[in-house]
């Protein structure tokens, strides 16, 4: 059974100009701990599809099942992890933040604050315990963020562009650091990117959306074994080809978009 399986689902958003669809009609399934990246376009709807996978949009067709159940709003399942470094409460350490989704489901501190220990130690951090969001580098924080994540035990991870706004040095070690942690847990990952690169560093496959509405272009199996790192991906011509042919479509259907927008 699919771990993930999204079923013909389309989301409309009502504004004052009227109504506008974000997705429509998408379907596809995600195995039991695969790595999949969902690739687009601004505004294609990647963000408004990881939404209502999180439970935090209701769709306005369609359904979404995890583990063979409809979901119907957010549940401990899912962790999610946004872009923004401000998800992280400033006024608790990072001990404080990992604890939270655990005090909110009732968990005693001391059994808390040993599962928080526990997973600041995952992602290389259990030095910073007592530190604030303020005192940590924006990769630290996102660390933070993937830890508090992790820690309820969720069987979903799903991440939107959590290194988007990190220097090209951190992203390349948190990209790792977040392999490592998947391949560790054996979470079923959905993540956000908008560089096909990453998506192929990353993935199993690869989720090609078109915009206005968004669609589903193509699902990529990614061949590439692991473990991978960019600099001997770049340099084999079969990273180069299909690198290539997911920028053709991409290219195509932002010139769409265009042509649509102007017309």
């Amino acid at each position: 059974m699919p771990h993930i399986e999204v079923s013909n689902v389309s989301l409309v958003y009502d504004t004052p100009a009227g109504s506008v669809p974000g997705v429509q009609g998408v379907s596809f399934c995600i195995e039991p701990s695969e790595f999949v990246c969902l690739l687009g376009p601004s505004g294609c709807g990647k963000s408004t599809l990881l939404n209502i996978i999180a439970g935090f949009l209701t769709p306005s067709d369609g359904d979404i099942r995890i583990g063979g159940k409809p979901i119907s709003g957010h549940g401990p399942d899912r962790g999610v992890v946004f872009q923004d470094f401000a998800q992280l409460f400033p006024w608790r350490t990072a001990l404080g933040n990992v604890a939270f989704g655990l005090e909110m489901r009732g968990i005693g501190k001391a059994e808390r604050e040993e599962i928080a220990r526990r997973y600041l130690k995952l992602v290389k951090l259990d030095k910073f315990l007592q530190a604030y969001p303020h005192h940590l580098s924006g990769g630290m924080q996102q660390r933070v963020a993937i830890a508090r994540a992790l820690a309820y035990n969720p069987s979903v991870l799903l991440m939107d562009e959590p290194f988007a706004a990190l220097d090209a040095q951190n992203r390349v070690i948190l990209q790792a650091e977040l392999v490592r942690l998947w391949e560790q847990t054996g979470k079923t990952v959905v993540y956000i990117t908008h560089s096909i690169e990453e998506a192929l560093l990353l993935g199993d496959r690869t989720v090609v959306m078109t915009a206005h509405p968004g669609r589903i272009k193509q699902i990529i199996d990614v061949p590439f074994r692991r473990p991978r790192d960019l600099i001997t991906l770049s340099a084999s011509a079969e990273f180069g080809a299909l690198k290539l042919a997911i920028w053709r479509v991409l290219e195509e259907e932002v010139m769409r978009a265009r042509a649509e927008a102007e017309g």
